[in-house]
């Protein structure tokens, strides 16, 4: 008998059998289903599996946590049910059927943008390690002197030399690193536009000759704009058409902008493709394709995403750093999580990238990474109240192990909201972290690892106080678990 054939056979029934399974895959640790009607599913009996260790249903799919040894279970359940896999990109295309209007378009977004963070969070170290080398002086380096004369603060307090004053190694390399630093920050519409040429299945090369477009040389500068006068954009940055001018700015890391230029790209080769005969379709698509979408960039979805992206960022900044800032870090840190179960939390990453574009950093992402540690956090509470469980001790200390490293659906789905008050415990250490946050201003570079790798991609001067509010989001959550199950309170009923 295969390892997990029992188990797989006993998983199979409580799904309702082959005939309720429309898709089946899994990720790195979970069995990931679109169930034709999930009302059938007997979690209990699912959740009672030994090799189960939790279950939750998120973007129309049900899935059910097995560990790292899902590849194995995956393989014996496909041998036991005859079901045969699909890839994720096939499953969530099945599990949208079961998602309203507002799901589809985040977990849209979400698809979008998954695959650049990778090279984001690569930018974000770069420049918190260039932060570092350039913007961070150390007394044991001396004081800054400039014509024989030392330099102060305004506040009385001395300046300290940087790495880059003093070592022309370092120096070196700081310029060095500005080259990936610039191609990940500054060439982000490309990206993006690649990126939805991807999703959407059209020409990929076509969605990264449109996103150069929006950030050649041959235009003015994003971060050059709001330094030019419009007389001068008027004579030096336009294309004169005779009749009509159209201004040469470009889109250097600008989200919106190149997003809906990407979509105008997609929607019109799909649009053509089907009009189009076959034999002809390589010549004429690409050029029906590029050349309006480049055009419409340019005159009407650039300026308009230019404007909603100003009015994103302006409205959290607002937030962020306006006189109720405390108020705002305090109710984001609180509902992050709960935005994480219905999936809304995908449209942070928009924000964040706007904001770092705007402002050269977000307050934002820093009380994503401090929500991650409270929940882990919560989670390892349970552990320690539960280690004389096996199962639950396994499944409580790999859940918050991940949570830890930036995934929290097992801890949030496994554990923590199955028995409530761990849940609780988290979002109000994560409020609490995030209060202190915002009040003293703490930013990151870019988007980084939520959770405790996330120091690393905060700005040098805002270390030392994400570090306490780390703290804060660890001790609190912790205490708080132990209160509450001491306690009965927010203890789920029944």
């Amino acid at each position: 008998m295969a390892k997990f054939e029992q188990d797989a056979k006993d998983l199979l029934k409580a799904v309702g059998g082959k005939e309720n399974i429309a898709a089946v895959s899994h990720c790195a640790t979970r069995m990931r289903f679109v169930l034709n009607d999930e009302s059938i599913a007997d979690v209990a009996a699912i959740e009672a599996i030994p090799s189960v260790k939790g279950t939750f249903t998120n973007a129309g799919q049900f899935q059910a946590i097995i560990g790292n040894d899902v590849a194995t279970f995956y393989n014996d359940f496909a041998a036991v049910s005859g079901v045969e896999g699909v890839s994720k990109d096939q499953v969530k295309s099945a599990a949208s059927k079961n998602q309203n209007k507002l799901q589809q378009a985040v977990a849209f977004l979400a698809e979008i943008f998954t695959p650049i963070i990778p090279a984001i969070i690569v930018g974000g170290l770069i420049l918190g390690f260039r932060n570092i080398l350039e913007g961070v002086g150390f007394e044991f380096l001396g004081q800054q002197v400039v014509d024989g004369v030392k330099q102060f603060w305004p506040d009385g307090s001395a300046k300290y030399n940087t790495i880059t004053m003093v070592s022309p190694f370092w120096n070196g390399v700081n310029h060095f690193l500005w080259l990936p630093g610039e191609a990940i920050f500054h060439y982000l519409p490309v990206g993006i536009t690649w990126s939805v040429t991807r999703k959407l299945g059209t020409s990929q090369i076509l969605g990264i000759v449109l996103g150069i477009c929006l950030v050649s040389p041959q235009l003015l500068n994003a971060y050059a704009v709001g330094g030019t006068s419009a007389a001068e954009i008027a004579e030096n940055w336009v294309w004169n058409f005779g009749g009509f001018t159209v201004n040469r700015i470009g889109y250097q890391a600008q989200v919106i902008p190149a997003l809906l230029s990407g979509l105008a790209l997609a929607h019109l080769e799909i649009f053509w493709r089907k009009r189009i005969p076959e034999v002809i379709s390589m010549i004429f698509v690409p050029f029906l394709s590029l050349l309006p979408a480049l055009i419409l960039a340019h005159t009407v979805l650039g300026p308009l995403g230019w404007t909603i992206g100003k009015g994103i960022s302006t409205v959290v900044l607002a937030g962020l750093t306006g006189s109720f800032r405390w108020l705002f870090g305090a109710i984001f840190g609180t509902l992050y999580a709960p935005l994480v179960i219905t999936g809304l939390h995908h449209m942070s990453n928009a924000i964040d990238t706007q904001l770092i574009a705007d402002a050269g950093g977000t307050m934002l992402w820093p009380m994503i990474a401090l929500s991650n540690i409270a929940q882990a956090s919560s989670v390892l509470a349970y552990y320690f109240m539960n280690r004389k469980s096996e199962k639950e001790a396994q499944l409580s200390m790999s859940a918050a192990i991940s949570a830890y490293l930036g995934v929290t659906e097992p801890a949030l789905f496994g554990v923590n909201l199955k028995y409530v008050y761990p849940f609780v415990a988290g979002i109000i250490g994560s409020g609490v972290a995030g209060l202190l946050s915002t009040t003293f201003g703490v930013t990151a570079n870019a988007i980084g690892v939520g959770g405790l790798p996330g120091f690393l991609a905060i700005q040098g001067q805002s270390m030392g106080m994400f570090i306490l509010c780390m703290a804060v989001a660890i001790v609190v959550p912790i205490a708080l678990t132990f209160t509450f199950k001491k306690t009965g309170t927010f203890a789920k009923k029944g």
